[in-house]
């Protein structure tokens, strides 16, 4: 089954299957990360739409998904917003000129891109130079008791939800190209991290 196949499926629960996490620390995080975010952003998986209540009235963002299920609900959120607009795109072959956004924004999106070392690509080429690449993302963690269950369950939840849960987001992103400028541990030691870069 494809990733746009499983994230069709999962669309309309898939809110309520991260409502715990939601609360307990999600929420915390995406208002820390969006809140004061300025300018032209592309935010690349926005999925149901979780982090368009977060965005500055001010600030312009464009959000992208494979999933038409998914961005119905993302579409719901953003209406009456006219900041914000959103559309149907591959994160793999973004359809936008070089270098037009200020920010350009993940979250928990990288662990089910196909390849995403070329979407990392993508997101480095349609940020300006002086912009910011940042991603909030679950990864492989460096301690290897937390590495060996991911690895013993990563095949589950693959199979089940198209979710990679130990990708080396790391290094994937300086293999993209990118520049980290800063690497912020959240929880489970290592495992959640907010990870900003710079084309």
């Amino acid at each position: 089954m494809s990733v746009i196949s499983k994230y069709d499926r999962f669309s309309h629960v898939y809110d309520l299957m991260e409502t715990p996490m939601e609360l307990m620390r999600y929420g915390s995080w995406r208002k820390d990360v969006f809140s004061s975010l300025e300018g032209r952003v592309l935010e690349v998986g926005v999925g149901t739409g979780k982090n368009i209540p977060y965005y500055p009235e001010d600030c312009e963002m464009i959000g992208i998904d494979i999933s038409a299920k998914m961005l119905s609900h993302a579409k719901k959120k953003a209406s009456g917003k006219k900041n914000i607009s959103l559309f149907i795109m591959d994160a793999e072959h973004l359809g936008f000129m070089d270098g037009c956004f200020d920010h350009v924004i993940t979250t928990f999106v990288l662990c089910s891109i196909p390849d995403p070392v070329a979407a990392l690509r993508e997101m480095r080429r349609v940020c300006k130079p002086e912009g910011t690449v940042i991603n909030l993302e679950h990864m492989r963690s460096s301690d290897r008791k937390i590495s060996f269950v991911e690895d013993l369950l990563n095949p589950v939840t693959r199979g089940l939800t198209g979710v990679n849960i130990n990708r080396e987001t790391v290094g994937n992103i300086r293999r993209a190209g990118l520049n980290i400028i800063e690497e912020k541990e959240l929880a489970l030691k290592d495992v959640f991290r907010l990870i900003r870069s710079k084309p």
